[in-house]
């Protein structure tokens, strides 16, 4: 299939036939998504980044929402992660999260002296086993209590993105009818795999995570917290050195790429 390569874009300059194609991936790994929510999702966010092989074909994309917010020790960044998939013959393949970590460096650069936050909600074992992945410091965890400081701000940022949908007491989003979980056949684990500390973990603070609950997870997004596969990418990005990926700043006031 070749070598896959990442790009970034805005909501307007996808045409429909892009959309519906990134629908059509999705809706191969995840049941109960309706195409009219997912377009309402991908406008509302600042960066989408598509992943493409050689022949142009779309192989999985990301889409991230800058969010800017206060919390009581003052003004922080999150980037929010919303609908991401790779297609599963490129599972394992690093182009997708280089260019999400390019991104999150960036933002950084921009505004190197506020915190800035991952905000992700996590339908399936596989995007959570990200965390570990990228960050040494991430919550919730099978080691360790989440910090109250950080527990507040996980629960600031899903209370006003999710409303009721999020239960604080359980850490989790709970909808009245699922927007989105993985097919039967993505979700169904082995005994191994679900022996396996983080899966094993995620798995008991996310019970309905096959009916469509998905578990609230935050970490901060700086040099000393990211392992090295993620890091040099990050760094990258805080220099703003990287070839062939450009894109004017994302700000509170523009999200022009």
């Amino acid at each position: 299939m070749g070598k896959l390569s990442a790009s970034y874009h805005d909501f307007d300059t996808l045409d429909g036939a892009l959309r519906k194609s990134m629908f059509e991936l999705f809706e191969q790994y995840f049941d109960a998504v309706r195409l009219q929510q997912f377009l309402h999702d991908l406008e509302s966010k600042t960066v989408i980044i598509l992943l493409r092989d050689n022949d142009g074909n779309l192989q999985g994309f990301s889409t991230l929402e800058v969010i800017y917010f206060e919390t009581d020790d003052g003004p922080a960044v999150a980037i929010f992660s919303g609908d991401t998939i790779i297609r599963h013959q490129h599972w394992g393949e690093h182009q997708l999260t280089d260019a999400w970590c390019y991104f999150a460096g960036q933002i950084k650069k921009q505004h190197p002296d506020i915190p800035l936050y991952w905000f992700l909600v996590v339908k399936g074992h596989r995007t959570y086993r990200l965390l570990p992945a990228f960050t040494r410091k991430f919550y919730p965890n099978y080691k360790e209590k989440t910090p109250p400081k950080l527990q507040e701000i996980a629960d600031q940022l899903a209370t006003e993105k999710f409303g009721d949908a999020y239960l604080p007491a359980a850490g989790v989003l709970h909808f009245p009818q699922s927007k989105g979980h993985l097919r039967a056949e993505w979700a169904e684990l082995s005994n191994k795999v679900k022996a396996k500390p983080h899966v094993a973990f995620f798995l008991e603070a996310n019970p309905g995570y096959a009916s469509g609950d998905e578990l609230v997870c935050l970490t901060e997004l700086c040099e000393k917290n990211m392992r090295f596969v993620s890091r040099t990418a990050f760094l990258e990005g805080m220099d703003s050195c990287r070839d062939g990926v450009t894109f004017d700043r994302v700000s509170p006031d523009s999200a022009t790429l």
